[in-house]
């Protein structure tokens, strides 16, 4: 993947694009007057994020572009602040303080959710395993602008990191983290939302393994939770209880950890 920046950056810009392709290993070419199409083919790499003064892109020639943006859990965060309840939170079982290990990121619309919930105590980490979609969270949580200050705060305290999370789990302390998170790519998609098209291009399309879920038990101190379809089978086949909500076409599935020695 490369990184670069719209036409004319200012320095700032520029510097950020230079910055953020050094932290990921990825390589920074200048815009010049190159279309994205025209710097694919010069660059021989067809994935390409693009840094702006108030936004970033994930781009690749004939698909749409892909912005940060935290969309529907934007609307979401904003209801936690104002003390509504939150099917995803209640769902967890989180407190305030407590530490969610989200293993499969994505937009980061769920981490945020988390961050938001457990307020300035709570430590958040956002682990996505795809290259792209590690880039585009990292830049855009530490720059993006809601207009919300909680939100704001709660985006920069998510610590987003790149790695398999069946490998990031295995070097996990036992009982090291309060909720572990799945919500894998659903096999076939609920709906081909502007947002999740262009998302599932750039996703890992494998299936939750039941050693990623055993690894997740081990780690988690409260709960285990899994979003996906309702009435969806991997609920069973991975050991989750699946909690039914009226007239949703998702669930979330939990494993509550037994800590009694």
């Amino acid at each position: 993947m490369i990184i670069t920046t719209g036409f004319d950056p200012i320095p700032e810009v520029a510097d950020r694009a230079q910055r953020l392709a050094a932290r990921t290993g990825c390589t920074y070419i200048p815009r010049a007057r190159f279309s994205i199409t025209k710097l694919a083919e010069h660059s021989g790499d067809g994935e390409i994020l693009v840094v702006l003064q108030e936004a970033v892109r994930l781009m690749t020639p004939g698909m749409s572009a892909m912005e940060f943006h935290p969309s529907m859990g934007f609307v979401r965060a904003k209801r936690i602040i104002r003390g509504e309840s939150d099917p995803m939170i209640e769902a967890a079982g989180m407190l305030p303080g407590d530490s969610v290990l989200d293993c499969t990121a994505g937009l980061g619309g769920d981490s945020l959710l988390f961050a938001v919930a457990g307020g300035g105590q709570s430590r958040v980490t956002a682990l996505e395993s795809s290259l792209p979609l590690y880039a585009l969270l990292l830049e855009g949580m530490s720059t993006y602008v809601s207009g919300q200050t909680k939100v704001n705060e709660a985006l920069r305290r998510i610590e987003v990191q790149h790695g398999d999370h069946l490998d990031y789990l295995r070097a996990q302390p036992d009982k090291s983290t309060d909720i572990v998170y799945f919500d894998p790519m659903f096999r076939v998609p609920l709906t081909d939302s502007a947002a999740i098209s262009p998302l599932r291009q750039f996703a890992n399309p494998a299936p939750l393994s039941e050693a990623s879920v055993a690894e997740a038990c081990r780690v988690a101190r409260k709960t285990v939770l899994l979003k996906e379809k309702a009435l969806s089978g991997e609920f069973t086949r991975l050991g989750f209880t699946e909690l039914l909500r009226a007239s949703a076409k998702t669930s979330y599935g939990v494993i509550t950890i037994d800590n009694r020695d």
